[in-house]
């Protein structure tokens, strides 16, 4: 016999808090018609660059079931990344904040199998997949229908009381839950975030990210050369960038993370500038051995790095 779904939908949730996530929604699980709409005109426009994944499998991005045969609820999840430790030699390119530590996509995945588990041992018999960030899945969108936050002007997820330094991660399973409903926009009529961004990659009136103008995008998913009208505007990122959340009013209430496998390493604080400008292959192997880093390699980091370098 199945556990009552409001009873089943808190029971979820104690256990996702038990397990370390800061906040939970579950939103029901249907076809995305208005965020498919806006997906294919950003796609259209080329806002995605060289990332001809993200145009594939557009179906499965807007429907769940086509992920999750008789998909029926999608369990949203905010996991905390903010640390208050910074690289110490404040001219060393820098680093965003999440890939500190350990390869979030293993960290996570590890915590949501548990929790896939701890449903089907509570509810019986039940078909569902997980998901962080390595799936056709539009996770903002869900999100923000789960109520675990509204999507920015910097179109990353906020949450009102935590702000925005969170990996997103999903369960898509075929059970009816009791659902969330979306929260209210509290951006107003702030424009930190556009006015900040080096790059002018986000939208004058916000809510849209020209991907393809991106530090992030630039630094980790650019495969080739980074065009020279960009240089000299990363102010010194050379993987990543947090400008968009430094400057968000929200991020003042962002706590500390508390997940061992995110602390940064020493070795990784204590680097100089010419410590980075002269790394080695082998240095970048130990030093990111179980890092998202990895995914530039060693040859993007230094070609990031000698971009930055002043003529």
């Amino acid at each position: 016999m199945r556990t009552p779904s409001a009873a089943l939908s808190r029971l979820i949730k104690e256990e996702a808090f038990r397990l370390g996530f800061s906040f939970v929604g579950i939103a029901k699980a249907e076809q995305m018609d208005e965020e498919a709409r806006r997906l294919e005109a950003w796609l259209n426009q080329g806002k995605h660059g060289t990332m001809s994944y993200l145009a594939n499998h557009f179906d499965k991005r807007i429907d769940p079931t086509e992920l999750v045969p008789g998909a029926k609820s999608v369990i949203s999840l905010m996991y905390n990344y903010y640390t208050n430790k910074k690289q110490e030699d404040p001219e060393a390119p820098k680093i965003s904040k999440y890939a500190y530590g350990e390869d979030y996509h293993f960290v996570i995945k590890r915590k949501l199998k548990e929790l896939l588990y701890f449903i089907g041992e509570n509810a019986g018999p039940v078909q569902g997949r997980i998901f962080v960030d390595s799936a056709p899945v539009l996770e903002r969108d869900w999100a923000r229908r789960s109520g675990i936050g509204w999507v920015g002007k910097n179109t990353l997820l906020i949450h009102p009381r935590a702000g925005s330094y969170f990996f997103l991660a999903e369960i898509i399973f075929d059970l009816e839950l009791t659902y969330d409903g979306p929260i209210k926009d509290y951006c107003g009529t702030c424009r930190r975030c556009i006015d900040a961004c080096p790059t002018d990659a986000i939208a004058p009136q916000g809510y849209i990210l020209d991907g393809s103008k991106c530090i992030s995008y630039f630094t980790i998913e650019l495969k080739e050369a980074i065009p020279e009208e960009y240089r000299g505007k990363f102010e010194n990122w050379m993987f990543g960038c947090d400008i968009c959340q430094e400057v968000c009013p929200w991020n003042r209430f962002s706590t500390p993370h508390e997940e061992p496998a995110f602390e940064p390493k020493a070795e990784l604080l204590e680097m100089s500038r010419n410590d980075w400008e002269d790394i080695t292959e082998e240095v970048f192997r130990e030093l990111f051995r179980h890092s998202a880093v990895k995914r530039t390699k060693y040859e993007g980091l230094k070609r990031n790095i000698s971009f930055l370098k002043k003529p």
